[in-house]
């Protein structure tokens, strides 16, 4: 199969190639497009064979549920069934934007999209292209991230052709994503709501509407817990990971800098490739490695939105070994540290 890119304008997107991946869709077929959070692979989420598709073509276990994406809320009373009051007063606040819903499906929604679950994953977004391919396609897309399942995720239209290339008929390239994290899950089919992945929306601002809205313990853990049982079936899978080894250093950030130079000498000397991950505060403390500065940690939505292209530069790299910095875990941060974390395969030391 050849792969096609078409480039659009975020502001005024291409009423022909809108067309042509809406004529994709209604067949059945994948598009590849951006949201605000990271590109999306889209198929038509109440056809099973297109969610068979989507998780062929990512290699993804299909027990993972796929995110339903929708362009106004009165989808919700299609797609799901005992919506709680608080589900509408969540849409009214974040949507469109980066929340995504976990509420009881409608028997309309196969269970090929929802991994096999009673539940179904729901978002409204935000980018102007992925709202414009909802409208003309008429169907709710289906769609996780644009990548080989296991990669970093896709913040940009080539980091889907590196993974999916040949593997899809479509790709649409808005260019650089805004966000650059996956969206923020909020669980409220049962009783309780849960967080079940942190993102742009934080828990600080979940609850100003769910004061009684806790996170997993499995997205909080700082170490592997083969006991530790996620709500979330996805959240038992590797995710993010560079193909390098990659350990992170948390603590004082003089001796997490000391650290990292220590460790990266050690490999180095052994004759690998090393690579550190840096923030712009410290990228010059390492003038004898190759090193990617992931952003500024006063500004923490430049690390979100360039984590995932920095983990993958590392892979064109040929990096063996990567040794980072950690970063604060607290709004953002939690959402930036969930996913350093998963990339490291919680290999993390704390240095004092």
């Amino acid at each position: 199969m050849e792969t096609k890119l078409l480039t659009l304008d975020r502001k005024h997107p291409d009423e022909a190639a809108l067309s042509e991946a809406a004529k994709l869709l209604r067949a059945g077929e994948l598009v590849a497009f951006p949201t605000e959070t990271v590109y999306g692979l889209g198929g038509d989420a109440l056809d099973a064979t297109a969610s068979r598709r989507i998780y062929a073509a990512k290699g993804r276990p299909s027990d993972n549920p796929l995110i339903v994406h929708i362009c106004d809320t009165a989808a919700l009373s299609e797609l799901a069934r005992e919506i709680p009051p608080a589900a509408y007063r969540l849409a009214e606040r974040f949507w469109p934007g980066p929340l995504t819903m976990i509420l009881k499906k409608s028997g309309r929604v196969p269970s090929e999209t929802t991994g096999g679950l009673d539940t179904v994953a729901i978002r409204m977004p935000s980018d102007p292209i992925a709202r414009a391919l909802l409208a003309v396609s008429g169907v709710y897309i289906a769609a996780p991230s644009a990548n080989a399942s296991g990669r970093p995720s896709p913040t940009k239209a080539s980091h889907v052709m590196d993974d999916l290339n040949g593997r899809i008929p479509l790709i649409l390239d808005g260019g650089p994503v805004e966000i650059g994290l996956e969206s923020t899950i909020v669980d409220l089919s049962g009783d309780k709501p849960w967080i079940l992945r942190p993102g742009y929306i934080t828990l600080a601002m979940l609850r100003e509407l769910l004061p009684e809205v806790e996170y997993d313990p499995a997205v909080t853990r700082r170490q592997k817990d083969e006991n530790l049982v996620a709500k979330a079936p996805g959240m038992k899978y590797r995710h993010y990971a560079p193909k390098g080894s990659l350990r992170i250093y948390e603590g004082d950030l003089e001796r997490v800098v000391e650290k990292v130079r220590e460790e990266a000498f050690k490999k180095q000397r052994e004759g690998f490739r090393v690579a550190i991950l840096a923030s712009e505060e410290t990228k010059g403390r390492y003038p004898e490695f190759t090193v990617r500065s992931v952003g500024d940690r006063e500004r923490e939505e430049t690390i979100a939105a360039n984590l995932f292209d920095t983990l993958r530069e590392f892979d064109r790299l040929g990096a063996d070994y990567i040794f980072g910095e950690c970063f604060r875990q607290e709004g953002l941060g939690e959402a930036i540290m969930n996913r350093l974390l998963k990339a490291a395969g919680y290999q993390i030391e704390d240095v004092g």
